[in-house]
């Protein structure tokens, strides 16, 4: 049986400098809803490339995500759209990116079979599209469906409300949009809270993430909000 440990609370710096050169990172969110800004921001402060950035979409190109696309730090991006950042579309269109879209649907279930060690699933969106090219097809019942395979990340840059001192999360609102679902895909799992509680804080039925799958816990910052204000 596992044992719990007190996990360690660190600077976002520090949490994020053991991100190295060519990592792949998923990072949590929805547009602005639910993104680990203070992790983000130390990530680009600390000017770590050649990423492959998996993640719900780009943002914007100066506001979160975003950034490491304008940057030049993220290799390749693998997301459900692009349409809010045109730096990410101009990078492809000029060949200085690499770019996989993935209907979200499919994107956040690829994100659950690499969680749950499911070598892939059958799904019938995309089939007859661009979307099938390089995928392979299967029937079923009379019916064709792409073979999906898993995603899994070195690190998973997450954002929750609340954390015990064991790591075990808790969500408010759009925090639990990709945030549950990438802390179970990655390596290593980095959380970004409001707070850090004593255990036992938390009713247990309240926990959405428990402990087990978190490596490391950081206080939210307030940069990006200060600068914003």
């Amino acid at each position: 049986m596992a044992k719990n440990v007190i996990k360690p609370v660190l600077s976002a710096s520090e949490a994020v400098n053991r991100i190295e050169e060519g990592a792949s990172i998923m990072v949590g969110g929805f547009n602005y809803g639910g993104i680990p800004y203070t992790l983000i921001e130390a990530l680009v402060e600390a000017g770590t490339k050649n990423l492959t950035l998996i993640s719900n979409d780009t943002a914007y190109e100066d506001v979160g995500h975003g950034v490491l696309v304008t940057n030049g730090q993220a290799r390749k991006v693998i997301c459900s759209h692009i349409g809010l950042n045109k730096t990410t579309q101009r990078m492809f269109n000029e060949g200085r990116l690499e770019l996989e879209l993935s209907p979200q649907g499919t994107f956040v279930e690829r994100i659950r079979a690499g969680g749950f060690g499911l070598g892939g699933f059958l799904t019938p969106t995309g089939v007859g599209t661009a979307a099938s090219e390089g995928k392979r097809t299967i029937t079923v019942d009379e019916r064709d469906y792409l073979l999906e395979l898993p995603l899994r990340a070195d690190f998973a840059l997450i954002r929750a409300y609340k954390a015990d001192r064991y790591g075990n999360l808790v969500y408010f609102g759009t925090n639990r949009n990709f945030n549950p679902v990438m802390a179970t895909a990655a390596d290593t799992v980095i959380a970004e809270v409001d707070a850090v509680e004593e255990v036992g804080a938390f009713n247990p039925n309240d926990v959405v993430t428990p402990g087990i799958l978190v490596d490391t816990l950081v206080l939210k910052g307030d940069s990006y909000y200060a600068s914003r204000t």
